[in-house]
């Protein structure tokens, strides 16, 4: 029986069809890509998300994003539900070995990690980026911290490097297996920091901005060759599925005017960037070569497709079975890869950007056919025609505006079932296992979140609670912080100058609140909020963490922290963790412990003088 074929999937952050020379980009250097290009089947109607968290979902689960519970990138809407079954859980299942090295952006506790949903290891940076809040506190992309299947090790070297290294080293310890490879570069998504061997070949041709892109795609493009050339040197490439992708589209490979068209730039004559519901907002490249199953042709595929395809696909030219209980949004694009495409029948494919608390209905949306673009329900363009979406037809076309908003509300009803069921993170799924929380994942009702380190350094003035899955009755340990726990500061400090490491020419300059200084917060008192009860504690100058020992029921709750001063003055703790440190049985609901811990215990709603807290002005 033949070997299974290997998996290597490199998706990149925040680069758009534009951002690569194959694609007409006059002034970028991508010769790797650019070869892989021109030997590999490209799908050149792709799309995706417009945002990160959400392609990834549906890259992962063949469902569209919304219906997995991830339409946002923050505020709780990042998380993908327990239920959903991912493209390396399916792997696993059937002998894959399968890791993830780099981004995940589904989730940093506990069910939503990657190692948590199908990766045997797991090496990647925390939240939606390096420097943001889940990620371990000072990463800059150099030299950084990450984390290992949750655990924290130091690795050494620029991020990108980093990742392509470490997915080798897997690579090479399975070789003689077949094995499913993520490898997914925060790059080139902001802040925008590289060195200078990259950057500078840019410089005078572009703005300083876009220049550092460029050298951050360079650098990727570098590595893509030297992890095509480790297949080849080691035997793999025939057997391997290789593809490249990007997650949405450019985020700074051009400048808009105010309708969305090019200013100055290159974006392959489509209208939008990142974010939007235009085609440049989420049609990106798309290149699968795998010579052992006849993917080597150099061909291009026009028909639409999706990322919602790439589940189905991938389990197709693997020979993974799909049990009759999953089902998918998406279909098998094998006939089109082998170009079987003359019997293909034209679909509608939906994408739309929310980054809202609740999905809104038509928002930032775009239902497409191979022929036909509908913007938001109202504006329809004749995409083959008119690529960059000049020249709006629905005036003259009612009946096919009809037919796709119809296709709309049938792909609403698919998706926005689920849409007010929580998401909620387990805590004490195992005696003394911490979970840490950050201000990423706060809920509350216009998704404000400390989702950045630079934001945890100004004392963002917000507030959100976190949904909760009690997973068992028992004693709890809840520790309030203003820094995280690596940062080793007290809740009031503030941090004078830099507190890290790093080559300042290689950062953007934009980017240097991200890394230094922080501000001291008038902290005397900190309060805590589960389900109907509250507890505040005294904090002291040099307390770094306010703790609170606590006896909860199993079940959902919302968590909710303050700290503040006593005088109308609150912000939320921007980390807390939590760990069961023993199981009780547990009658009445939930009640205080330890009184050399806790002031007081407070019943009923929030305190007055605490009032809503993330309302509250921390100028």
């Amino acid at each position: 029986m033949p070997r299974q074929p290997n998996v290597v999937l490199v998706i990149t952050d925040d680069q758009g069809y534009g951002d690569l020379a194959c694609h007409g980009n006059p002034v970028i250097q991508t010769p790797n890509l650019d070869r892989f290009h021109d030997e590999a089947v490209c799908l050149t109607d792709f799309h995706v998300g417009p945002t990160c968290a959400p392609t990834r979902a549906g890259l992962l689960t063949g469902h569209y994003a919304n219906s997995t519970g991830v339409w946002h990138t923050i505020g709780g809407r990042s998380l993908l539900r327990q239920d959903e079954w991912t493209l390396a859980a399916a792997l696993r299942e059937h002998g894959y070995r399968t890791g993830i090295f780099g981004k995940w952006h589904l989730g940093d506790a506990y069910p939503y990690r990657p190692h948590d949903r199908g990766f045997e290891i797991a090496v990647v940076h925390g939240g939606g980026g390096i420097s943001q809040t889940p990620d371990h506190w000072g990463n800059d992309y150099f030299d950084d911290t990450y984390f290992v299947n949750g655990e924290p090790r130091p690795f050494q070297g620029y991020c990108t490097d980093v990742w392509f290294r470490e997915a080798l080293g897997f690579i090479a310890a399975h070789r003689d297996q077949p094995f499913f490879c993520y490898l997914a570069t925060n790059a080139p998504h902001g802040p925008f920091n590289v060195e200078n061997e990259y950057c500078g070949r840019y410089r005078g041709a572009v703005p300083e901005d876009r220049a550092r892109f460029y050298g951050m795609i360079t650098n990727i493009d570098q590595n893509f060759g030297v992890l095509r050339a480790s297949l080849r040197a080691w035997g793999l490439e025939d057997d391997t599925i290789l593809v490249f992708m990007t997650d949405n589209g450019s985020s700074t490979g051009a400048r808009l005017d105010r309708e969305g068209f090019v200013a100055d730039g290159y974006n392959a004559g489509m209208r939008g960037l990142k974010g939007s519901p235009y085609d440049g907002g989420h049609r990106v490249p798309f290149f699968v070569r795998w010579p052992a199953g006849g993917l080597d042709r150099g061909a291009d595929v026009e028909q639409l497709t999706a990322n919602v395809d790439f589940m189905p696909t991938v389990l197709d030219l693997c020979g993974i079975p799909v049990p009759e209980e999953r089902t998918f949004h998406g279909r098998s694009l094998v006939p089109l890869l082998r170009g079987h495409g003359e019997d293909w029948e034209d679909r509608t494919v939906v994408t739309d950007s929310q980054r809202v608390v609740r999905p809104v209905k038509w928002r930032q949306s775009a239902v497409m056919t191979g022929a036909w673009r509908l913007i938001n329900g109202r504006e329809l363009y004749a995409i083959r025609a008119d690529g960059e979406q000049r020249q709006d037809v629905a005036p003259r076309h009612p009946a096919v505006v009809e037919r796709l908003r119809t296709a709309y509300e049938e792909w609403w009803r698919l998706v926005s079932g689920q849409s007010a069921e929580e998401i909620p993170v387990v805590l004490g799924s195992d005696v003394g296992t911490e979970v840490c929380l950050t201000g990423h994942d706060w809920r509350n009702e216009d998704c404000s979140c400390p989702w950045n380190q630079g934001l945890v350094r100004q004392g963002m003035a917000a507030n959100g609670h976190w949904e909760v899955d009690i997973r068992r009755a028992g004693e709890y340990a809840v520790e309030l912080r203003r820094w995280p726990k690596e940062a080793g500061r007290a809740i009031a400090a503030g941090i004078d100058g830099d507190d890290v490491s790093w080559r300042r020419e290689c950062v953007d300059e934009r980017s240097w609140g991200m890394y230094t200084g922080g501000r001291a917060l008038p902290v005397t008192e900190a309060r805590l909020q589960i389900g109907d009860r509250s507890w505040t504690k005294a904090v002291g100058e040099l307390d770094r963490d306010a703790t609170f020992r606590v006896t909860l029921p199993a079940g959902p709750a919302h968590l909710q922290g303050w700290l503040g001063d006593g005088q109308g003055f609150t912000v939320g703790p921007y980390y807390v963790y939590v760990s069961c440190t023993s199981t009780v049985s547990v009658q009445g609901g939930l009640r205080e412990e330890g009184p050399s811990q806790v002031l007081r215990a407070v019943e009923g709603p929030v305190h007055a003088r605490w009032g809503r807290g993330w309302t509250t002005d921390c100028r």
